[in-house]
């Protein structure tokens, strides 16, 4: 199996650890977060794993030259530009090509997610892109129809929906997105198709699901028992360890 790490990010909110080392290898319990998701992700069977890498790329090349972690391991370099989510997978495009879909995990995400059994439930479902939800709090929200598929987005302070001139129906469900996906070869050269058409090699993913493509479906993947925190914020970091101990 494949899966690719995103951990390129300039890691804002975690400053001053980010002013001199990359968010992917801020420590948990004593252990780089790229390590541990690294880890989590062999122990589950994916043995090709892509990391992309922009600020302070040096320093994770390093670390993972250093360690060997038993899988194979592809960086996808962007350190002349921050390509952002959608634009990363385009980028390492070459990498992810291959007859199995790949799962996207944020680097900064920790949570008990089953993710090869993820995998498996994508390729029942027979869909072209599938987003790990749960019913966790969260101010922006997915909207999925009686079938699961994506129909919108939602910001509960701003008020603000998307795509543009969208209304929630009553057999709409929202939930909150994890950060992690999974996506198929079809949908995966759909978006290169996308940013080409878009006439820009960076963009969000999330803008590239909410555009509707035709011909590609994006469901949901319901977790109602998914933990998960976001160690991306320092009172979430400090968090972390007890999380993890849990």
């Amino acid at each position: 199996m494949i899966a690719m790490i995103m951990a390129a990010g300039l890691g804002t909110r975690l400053k001053p650890w980010t002013l001199q080392h990359p968010k992917a290898l801020v420590p948990v319990n004593g252990v780089p977060a790229l390590q541990r998701l690294i880890l989590k992700l062999k122990g589950e069977g994916f043995d090709h794993i892509v990391v992309n890498v922009h600020h302070f790329a040096d320093q994770v090349k390093d670390f993972l030259a250093a360690n060997d972690f038993g899988v194979r391991i592809d960086i996808s370099d962007e350190s002349e530009r921050l390509l952002d989510t959608g634009g990363a997978l385009v980028r390492a495009l070459p990498m992810l090509i291959e007859d199995q879909p790949v799962l996207v995990h944020n680097v900064d995400i920790i949570s008990n997610a089953p993710l090869a059994s993820m995998v498996s439930a994508h390729l029942q479902a027979g869909s072209d892109v599938t987003l790990v939800t749960s019913d966790r709090d969260s101010s922006r929200r997915l909207l999925f129809d009686s079938e699961g598929v994506l129909k919108g987005w939602h910001n509960t302070v701003s008020g603000e929906y998307r795509p543009a001139g969208f209304m929630p129906q009553p057999d709409m469900t929202d939930q909150a997105f994890s950060g992690i996906y999974i996506l198929n070869a079809a949908a995966l050269r759909d978006m290169q198709e996308y940013a080409e058409e878009i006439g820009d090699e960076k963009f969000p993913v999330m803008d590239y699901f909410l555009s509707l493509r035709q011909g590609v479906t994006v469901r949901r993947l319901h977790c109602p028992d998914l933990r998960m925190i976001d160690i991306g914020k320092p009172e979430a970091l400090a968090k972390a360890s007890g999380f993890i101990m849990e």
